[in-house]
């Protein structure tokens, strides 16, 4: 935890849990395994709307599972969903959209630097 982030019991607006979350995919490869999770969760959906509903099913299987196993078995920590679904779900969404801009580093620099 870093120091004057409130635990994730505590935190009481998004602004403050998205401040945790980052501190939670502190390694490139954690926020890679998102990364993949969630653009899978797009090309999924695709597919589930044009070709075939099953798609839809492992749109989220497959998202939380890759970013699970990055927390379990790369971070070593507990994913934030267990604590803040909606929130967490938010998070990852705008991790992915700074990713995708090339924004994140900057956002990591402003944030902790």
């Amino acid at each position: 935890m870093q120091p004057g982030i409130p635990p994730d019991n505590k935190l009481k607006t998004f602004d403050e849990f998205w401040v945790f979350y980052l501190t939670q995919h502190s390694k490139k490869s954690t926020r890679a395994w998102h990364f993949l999770g969630t653009s899978l969760v797009f090309i999924f959906l695709a597919l589930g709307a044009s070709v075939n509903a099953w798609f839809l099913i492992t749109a989220p299987v497959t998202a939380y599972g890759l970013a699970w196993y990055s927390h379990f078995f790369i971070e070593g920590n507990k994913p934030a969903t267990f604590g803040h679904p909606l929130w967490s779900l938010r998070a990852d969404f705008k991790m992915f959209f700074f990713t995708l801009t090339g924004r994140l580093e900057q956002e990591l620099k402003r944030l902790f630097l």
